[in-house]
């Protein structure tokens, strides 16, 4: 396309206003978008109207691109857009490169969004609404992003517009952003010191993984407790979904109740392996830690803890006959595999010569063998194990395999 007309549009259009543009400097405006930055004729076209709308304060102008806005639940990725949204989060950037990364939302949708540092966009706050013009949509991991460069324009919207952030189940999370109302079921230990808090969250529909990141400001989750999460993160790995809520607002309910679904799958198999920190531990009880401690009562982070808290879990090989796989029980699942509860594992390990490696002898032997079914999600290698049964077999089909092996043999 030849520049040169679309300048002399540009410049005519003012110039029915009573505004007098240089041409010249409408066409390197335009070459700057469409060379350097790659942005597509027509959507460059209409930028430079939008900004010499505001410069020249024409109106009409302005109003002239209105059209050409896009709802966010409509962004489809490799497009030049604008938008019109409210920044209802905002997260530690993880990269010098990056000024600021976090959640804008409409009435439609909401989306993650980056402001790279080259952009030299001004600084979005929280809570306030802006129009972003020429932004880049992309994909990651299955989940749309809206890049800020130094080719968009970002202006703030002084008026307030109300949103109502549309609530999912558990069992319709995708990959981008969304909100729920949750309950807190497990913490797992944290496998980064970057990690404040990971564990389980659910509702009747089912369960998901979720972490939260340290920054400031950040609290952790309390177990067993109801939250309302707007705008979270879902992560997308290996096929599983996650949370990530540092971007979102979460407000906890502390009088509501929740029952939450096993969801996931159902895994079954012999229990070919215990492994070694199975059975009665000891966590770190700093809020928000919850590691496990050495036999010296040593936290990796927090050093000594001489006021430790005790709990029980199991990490096992589970065996289907074709594919082993790794499990993970927390206390609850770990009682009910091993018929032993927490208070009768400490006082066991209190009175045995064995101290906690009798726990684990007793744990060993309760599962060593057993066929269950575990129900639960598979995440990165392991099972986190949410229900757990022993696997009962049809006498019938039992009586019948024994035949047929003895009649071979």
């Amino acid at each position: 396309m030849d520049l040169s007309i679309v300048a002399e549009r540009i410049s005519q259009k003012i110039l029915a206003k009573g505004k007098n543009v240089d041409q010249n400097e409408i066409e390197a405006k335009l070459r700057l978008l469409v060379d350097e930055f790659g942005v597509q004729p027509a959507e460059a076209e209409r930028t430079v109207i939008s900004e010499l709308g505001r410069e020249y304060q024409v109106q009409g102008l302005a109003g002239a691109v209105e059209s050409d806005r896009h709802e966010i639940a409509e962004l489809v990725p490799d497009e030049w857009v604008t938008i019109e949204g409210k920044v209802v989060g905002l997260s530690a950037p993880n990269s010098p490169s990056i000024a600021q990364t976090g959640i804008i939302a409409d009435a439609s949708g909401a989306i993650r969004f980056v402001v790279w540092a080259k952009a030299g966009a001004p600084r979005l706050e929280q809570g306030c609404w802006y129009r972003i013009e020429s932004a880049v949509v992309d994909s990651f991991r299955n989940a749309r992003n809206l890049k800020v460069h130094s080719g968009t324009t970002v202006t703030p919207i002084e008026t307030d517009r109300p949103l109502l952030p549309s609530v999912v189940n558990v069992a319709e999370l995708r990959p981008g952003v969304a909100s729920v109302r949750v309950k807190m079921v497990q913490e797992w230990e944290a496998r980064s010191d970057r990690i404040l808090q990971t564990g389980l969250v659910g509702d009747p529909t089912g369960t998901v993984k979720f972490t939260i990141w340290k920054e400031e400001g950040k609290e952790p989750l309390v177990l067993d407790t109801v939250y309302d999460v707007y705008y979270a993160t879902v992560d997308e790995y290996n096929g599983r979904l996650s949370l990530v809520l540092n971007s979102g607002t979460v407000i906890a309910d502390e009088e509501a109740e929740l029952e939450v679904g096993a969801g996931g799958q159902t895994f079954v198999g012999a229990i070919v392996h215990v492994g070694q920190g199975s059975g009665l531990v000891k966590r770190c009880p700093v809020e928000g830690c919850n590691r496990v401690l050495s036999r010296q009562n040593y936290c990796p982070i927090h050093e000594m803890q001489p006021d430790f808290k005790y709990d029980l879990r199991i990490k096992a090989v589970l065996d289907d006959g074709v594919r082993p796989k790794n499990i993970l029980m927390q206390r609850e699942t770990t009682e009910e595999a091993a018929g032993l509860t927490l208070d009768e594992a400490v006082e066991v390990a209190e009175n045995s010569p064995l101290g906690m490696d009798e726990v684990f002898l007793r744990v060993q032997s309760a599962v060593m063998g057993r066929y269950l079914d575990c129900r639960g999600r598979e995440m990165d290698t392991t099972v986190l194990v949410t229900g757990v049964e022993r696997h009962l077999y049809d006498p019938g089909v039992l009586a019948a395999l024994i035949d047929r092996a003895g009649g071979e043999a």
